[in-house]
């Protein structure tokens, strides 16, 4: 029965791959039902990647918009169908980062505003999305808020992108533009560091189940 179910999660996995594939190759084409359909497919995924890493639903709504308006601008260099999750994560994670160099920026000039902030996210903000509220319980982020910044910069990213934003190893490695081989070891050294929490590791346990 386990074996069943195992192989049809896994086609499922696989005809989602080719239909997204497919309306990649569409979009690629200029059918704007395609870009449509795609934008509806990861709008989520990726709003939530960014609100993990911003905790306001303001920025993080701003934020997703603009990675899809580049997403689509840029359709054109996208060099494999196969590969478009991993590639709109990648342009993701890099408008993420290009949030918290102009939020830097702006702290020069002022200076009474939250610093050190950067790759984490804002615990100062009191907004949760509805469709967010089974996660986003104030004691369980400010736990793992803690114990992200123990880890590394990139330990972290490989921590987020695998089980905030569920993204398989291979998709990682080509988001963080590493081998699996580095982004396992990345994430080994991460799970090591909050083995000593128990509702942390409960936590991932259901992710990975």
């Amino acid at each position: 029965m386990i074996v069943q179910q195992v192989i049809i999660q896994f086609m499922g996995q696989i005809d989602a791959s080719e239909q997204t594939a497919q309306l990649v190759a569409k979009a690629m084409s200029g059918n704007r039902i395609a870009l449509e359909r795609l934008a509806g497919i990861f709008h989520e995924d990726v709003f939530r990647m960014v609100y993990y890493r911003t905790r306001s639903t303001m920025d993080a709504e701003d934020i997703t918009q603009d990675i899809f308006i580049q997403a689509f601008k840029n359709l054109s260099r996208l060099r494999s169908t196969d590969r478009f999750k991993s590639w709109l994560f990648s342009i993701a994670v890099n408008r993420v980062r290009d949030f918290y160099r102009k939020k830097r920026f702006q702290q020069i000039f002022s200076p009474l505003t939250d610093s050190g902030l950067e790759d984490l996210p804002n615990t100062g903000s009191d907004e949760n999305p509805e469709a967010l509220d089974n996660i986003m319980r104030r004691d369980f982020w400010k736990q793992v808020e803690l114990l992200l910044d123990k880890l590394s910069k990139k330990e972290r990213e490989v921590f987020l992108l695998r089980f905030m934003d569920h993204l398989s190893i291979k998709e990682v490695s080509q988001v963080m533009k590493k081998s699996e081989s580095t982004v396992k070891t990345h994430l080994y050294r991460a799970l090591q560091k909050f083995r000593k929490e128990p509702s942390i590791i409960q936590f991932l346990e259901e992710e990975i189940a």
